[in-house]
């Protein structure tokens, strides 16, 4: 299988481990991820509201630019997945700004049909590869690291990366506990992060992310595993500096999945990139022997995506917290 690869900007940048462990993956799948030629900033979701039309028309080259490959695109950062996907959909529902775009498209001297699928990985990993072949196919296992599996906002709204409950996705809970991981309940797992806040009003940012992180640290989680390169920024960076009481809390470790993942099919350290994390994730990845049986899924009870049991009420400091 081969698909055509959209990094984005920030996995070029602050997010090198997920384009690392991206990269690693696909590798260790003997599948084909070619980057795109030219590509260019997807506009992020900001200049959607600055100038429309222009930013639907740089996202539409992207587009273009994959339709030329003739493969499925695949995105890892999720305002990457969600811009794409907003342009795609804009442009088969609204047909006077399809015009404008086109128009601009055939200056460069391209076009685009807009019905090329834009992916994410995790859904590629899940749907295209399978649980069990993953499993099948991995030399290490994630047994005894507990992980609170964290899917951010844009792939779950108001467009879902895969067909599942918007508030109670389980496929990364399904993906890592069939590689031997315990996910933690988090029912935060569709929470913002704060995204780009961070920028303008840090403060809010550091409340919202401080709740995350705070949740986690409660369930006894080793490490919160996100989708997003901006998810996992803001994870790891707003928790810098402790409680801001005097006495700093364990830090929590904010990891890719697709870190994890590596690591279970055979890749290095430094192949996923884990020497590039800001809090180092203290987890021995032992050699595993291969399973008997398949993957049983995480069934949920309620919201937060609880493992078969009723999701424990916060500690009191917890709930003073989340």
């Amino acid at each position: 299988m081969e698909y055509s690869y959209y990094p984005g900007c920030s996995l070029h940048a602050t997010g090198v481990a997920y384009d690392k462990s991206m990269q690693a993956t696909f590798k260790a799948l003997d599948a084909g991820l070619i980057e795109l030629d030219d590509w260019n900033c997807c506009g992020a979701t900001a200049y959607m509201s600055v100038k429309e039309t222009v930013a639907f028309t740089v996202s539409a080259r992207n587009l273009a630019l994959a339709e030329r490959a003739g493969r499925d695109i695949v995105t890892p950062c999720s305002a990457c997945w969600c811009v794409l996907n907003k342009t795609r959909m804009y442009m088969r529902k609204l047909p006077e700004l399809r015009q404008h775009v086109e128009e601009s498209l055939r200056e460069a001297g391209m076009t685009c049909k807009f019905d090329l699928p834009v992916r994410h990985p995790l859904e590629v990993l899940v749907n295209d590869f399978g649980i069990d072949q993953l499993a099948s196919r991995s030399v290490r296992s994630l047994n005894g690291l507990r992980v609170a599996c964290y899917y951010g906002c844009q792939i779950v709204r108001p467009e879902r990366a895969l067909e599942e409950d918007q508030e109670v996705p389980m496929a990364l809970e399904n993906l890592l506990a069939g590689l031997g991981a315990t996910p933690v309940p988090f029912s935060p797992k569709v929470r913002c992060c704060g995204g780009m806040l961070v920028a303008t009003f840090e403060s809010v940012a550091r409340e919202l992310t401080g709740r995350l992180v705070e949740w986690a640290r409660v369930e006894g989680a080793d490490c919160i595993a996100t989708t997003c390169p901006l998810c996992q920024a803001n994870l790891e960076v707003l928790q810098e500096g402790g409680n801001g009481e005097g006495t700093a809390k364990p830090p929590v470790p904010a990891v890719y999945f697709t870190q994890l993942v590596g690591m279970a099919l055979g890749c290095s350290e430094r192949e996923v990139g884990l020497h590039h994390n800001m809090i180092p994730l203290k987890f021995e990845f032992p050699q595993m022997e291969k399973p008997t049986t398949q993957h049983s899924p995480v069934s949920p009870l309620g919201k937060g995506g609880n493992r078969g049991v009723a999701e424990p009420a916060p500690t009191t400091e917890a709930a003073s917290n989340v």
